[in-house]
């Protein structure tokens, strides 16, 4: 097992590409620390897959835009497990998929507040106890959405946009820690975001699969499988950059 004896907190951890995460993590045994905003049954359920990897789970009700929360779930993770080595910014949302003249306010600030500041709430309040090891590893996942900027994508692509910089901002700023900082900026994953997002554009998940490389679309796990190289030894040199996984699509 390639993370035995570290604790990982993964925001959004319930369902979709953080349980992916999740387990994945809990496979190379790691216990697992995440939060969900509504879905208990959902979070219950994650919670008692890892259990039966023969891991610690904890599910933690918290809002990531709020920073009360999300201070309150970084301290109760680090109380109970007694350390933190691996965190993952996980949580997010689409956007509606309007052009820039036709979007809200309130649609972009939305977007920002769980993005960028969701992330910025938890590395905060997670460093010091990052510090602390003798390893730490901070993940953020983003979207090939800031490269493409496709026509309609801005509250989400700029937010993700956002997201990149202060992955790279703080990579340099940690390497003296010993904390290495990287983005995973994934593709269309099967998902329910993804599922609603396809669906919008009127079209099918399962009919985009024949389209994508290698005939299938990138799924929860996959993603959980890059988060263990990286936080594993194989992983150990690189930090600061987003590592694309959109089987080579070109967007």
């Amino acid at each position: 097992m390639r993370l035995l004896g570290k604790t990982a907190l993964i925001s959004g951890g319930d369902r979709g590409i953080g349980k992916g995460i999740a387990l994945a993590l809990a496979r190379e045994g790691s216990d697992i620390a995440f939060n969900y905003r509504r879905d208990e049954a959902a979070a219950k359920s994650t919670a008692a897959e890892i259990i039966a990897l023969g891991r610690r789970a904890l599910a933690i009700q918290a809002d990531v835009t709020d920073y009360a929360q999300v201070k309150a779930a970084v301290t109760k993770t680090a109380e109970t497990f007694g350390r933190i080595d691996i965190l993952v910014n996980n949580a997010g949302i689409a956007s509606r998929g309007r052009f820039v003249a036709d979007t809200d306010a309130d649609e972009m600030e939305r977007l920002f507040k769980i993005h960028i500041m969701g992330a910025f709430y938890f590395i905060k309040e997670a460093l010091p106890v990052l510090r602390k090891q003798k390893r730490g590893d901070i993940i953020n996942i983003s979207s090939v959405s800031p490269f493409s900027c496709m026509a309609g994508h801005a509250p989400y692509a700029v937010a993700k946009a956002g997201l990149n910089a202060l992955s790279s901002v703080l990579a340099k700023e940690e390497v003296g820690h010993n904390i290495r900082v990287n983005t995973i900026a994934c593709g269309l994953v099967e998902t329910d975001m993804g599922t609603r997002l396809v669906k919008g554009m009127g079209m099918d998940l399962k009919d985009l699969a024949g389209n994508l490389p290698f005939g299938r679309v990138c799924s929860p796990q996959d993603v959980g499988n890059l988060c263990v190289f990286l936080c594993s030894d194989e992983g150990g040199y690189i930090s600061g950059h987003p590592i694309f996984l959109d089987g080579g699509a070109v967007y």
